[in-house]
């Protein structure tokens, strides 16, 4: 099984990699490496998340917490590959828009 990231989730990935290397200066490589973990964990084990279930999602649509930023990615699982559709603020008030991949 391989891992694809859409461009929206590497766009999101940049875009919070950057903001956390500027504003987290303590531990301004934590959201890097936690996304990587995370991404490993749900490649070898893609039931990992929970079902998300919204209106306009997907079926399918899994997301899995990255607990030290507070992130969840979104993602779906097919035969041949995990494909993440989004990285997501988890203290947003809010799910994000998943349409169509």
């Amino acid at each position: 099984m391989r891992l694809r990231l859409t461009p929206r989730a590497l766009a999101d990935a940049k875009r919070m990699k950057t903001w956390w290397r500027r504003h987290r200066i303590k531990a301004p490589d934590l959201f890097e490496r936690e996304l990587d973990e995370v991404l490993e964990r749900v490649l070898t084990t893609p039931s990992l998340g929970t079902a998300y279930e919204s209106e306009g999602a997907e079926v399918g649509v899994r997301r899995v917490l990255m607990r030290k930023t507070q992130n969840h990615i979104y993602y779906a699982v097919t035969a041949e590959e995990v494909v993440v559709l989004t990285v997501w603020g988890a203290r947003k008030q809010r799910g994000p828009k998943l349409s169509k991949r």
